[in-house]
């Protein structure tokens, strides 16, 4: 019958304890030193109030600026477009810039609902019928009407 020392195995594990436990420490201390470069959610609240920029925020810097200077479409500029230099620069704040162009040039007999629909709230409708007029425009919705709605404005004008 073989005597078995416990002590030998205890102190064996704990040993092996030990080591673990140093594994443990250092993984921790690797996690802290991780945790400590990422600000706190305090930190980056402090910042944005601030006006700072925290890391990896997705909010721009610039957020509060207005959407007309961002050349929002449909938002007229409060600048006067030379029209001689670039007669199609009111385009560039239209809605129909941002829409399907089919909704504006339906097949024939097709509807013109929608298109006349995003005309009304456009802020260059004017503009936009005024070339459709000046340029003799035959097909498609400009300024808000269609075709034959534009040769009926004509023949009154």
């Amino acid at each position: 019958m073989a005597i078995h020392d416990h002590r030998a195995d205890s102190q064996g594990s704990d040993d092996q304890g030990s080591h673990d436990q140093g594994l443990h420490d250092q993984g921790s201390h690797d996690k802290g030193a991780r945790l400590s470069a990422v600000p706190s959610l305090e930190a980056q609240a402090d910042a944005l109030l601030s006006g700072g920029r925290t890391t990896g925020s997705t909010v721009p810097d610039n957020w509060h600026v207005d959407p007309v200077s961002l050349g929002v479409p449909g938002v007229r500029r409060a600048s006067v477009v030379d029209e001689e230099a670039n007669p199609l620069g009111w385009h560039a704040d239209s809605l129909c810039a941002q829409t399907d162009p089919e909704a504006f040039f339906p097949e024939k007999g097709g509807s013109t609902r929608d298109a006349k629909k995003i005309c009304t709230s456009c802020d260059v409708k004017a503009q936009c019928l005024e070339y459709a007029l000046q340029n003799d425009e035959r097909f498609g919705i400009w300024g808000g009407l269609s075709e034959r709605e534009r040769r009926k404005l004509r023949r009154r004008a």
